[in-house]
């Protein structure tokens, strides 16, 4: 007997940490479900399991404790649960991303969030400062198709032909399919980029400011400043801060290979990966909402105050979003 209780203690004592661990994420996984857990707890939660189980197996086959064997048969029923319980459905799912998952993915990748930003307004304020000393610098930063018949040598009323311009539906419902193609697939780039080292998604983010700023430069020459950033900024706002969270999730992606931590470089690719793909995901649904607002709302809506009006409401709504969406959550994993 006594041989039998030194054998139980023993078996208890060379587990019983990881036993522990799992029973405080099932704990916590209680109240919301493993969506509660942050992204290292959900990578360790079903090695506990396996874990459990195995200790279980051999438990039963040394005839090992019978308090030992149903304390791991209840702690492996509830982990069970926990990993194979009734799944949410699409909705819930997609309710609960955009809710609470992604806003605090955004949040975890802050530091990412807010180099991108300041990449994008160095590339506008370098971009505009280098136009207004030499218009030729134009052409250098906005190719000729996509300038249009805007150029320093445009008038002024030449210039405002795009900004008062409205369309037709079926050509505006074309124009926003397009929109939303193309931002998408520079925004995916920037992620896609992180693998780099993140070095191409900093010169991606620059280059797109430039763009923007050359192009502010050549309407701030005429004095059309304000309708300038009235036509752009309605759509811009959710169009820039999507590129800029693409951006985000391609620097977490680039530091995951730099500084790799306990991991490999390739474990932690596969961990932060998972994250920024996510992130990804979630700007194209911003890509989308901007590519509706360019293609339908700037098109109609030609007043600028109520324009204006608009792009401040974003600002502040999205702030308001990213900052306090999802709060009172179980913190995501530390990173960038």
């Amino acid at each position: 007997m006594a041989d039998s209780h030194l054998k139980s203690y023993a078996f208890r004592r060379e587990r019983q940490a990881d036993w522990e661990e799992l029973e405080r994420l099932l704990d916590r996984a209680g109240g919301r479900g493993v969506e509660g857990l942050t992204s290292q707890e959900l990578y360790r939660l079903p090695a506990l399991y396996r874990a459990v189980l195995s200790a279980l197996s051999v438990a039963r086959a040394i005839s090992l404790d019978k308090n030992v064997v149903a304390y791991l048969e209840s702690l492996a029923a509830r982990a069970y649960v926990a990993l194979y319980g009734a799944r949410q459905g699409l909705l819930a799912t997609v309710t609960n991303f955009f809710q609470r998952r992604f806003p605090r993915l955004v949040r975890g990748m802050g530091w990412g969030l807010l180099l991108s930003i300041f990449l994008l307004l160095l590339g506008i304020g370098v971009g505009f400062m280098l136009t207004l000393q030499d218009n030729e610098r134009f052409y250098s930063f906005i190719p000729e198709a996509l300038a249009g018949d805007r150029s320093p040598a445009s008038t002024p009323e030449e210039l405002m032909v795009p900004l008062k311009t409205g369309g037709v539906a079926d050509e505006l419902t074309f124009f926003t399919t397009y929109l939303f193609t193309h931002n998408t697939r520079i925004g995916l780039l920037c992620f896609a980029l992180g693998v780099a080292f993140g070095v191409p998604v900093a010169l991606l983010v620059f280059t797109n400011g430039l763009t923007l700023g050359a192009l502010a430069a050549v309407y701030h020459q005429q004095g059309l400043s304000l309708p300038f950033w009235a036509w752009i900024l309605p759509h811009g706002v959710t169009e820039l801060l999507a590129v800029c969270i693409c951006g985000a999730a391609g620097f977490a992606l680039g530091h995951s290979l730099v500084f790799p931590g306990a991991y490999s470089r390739l474990e932690n690719l596969a961990r932060r990966g998972r994250e920024a793909a996510s992130v990804a995901v979630g700007a194209a649904s911003l890509f989308l909402l901007a590519a509706l607002l360019e293609g339908f709302f700037r098109q109609l809506v030609h007043d600028e105050r109520i324009r204006l009006a608009v792009a401040l409401l974003t600002t502040v709504g999205w702030g308001a979003y990213f900052l306090f969406a999802g709060r009172g959550e179980a913190p995501l994993e530390e990173g960038p």
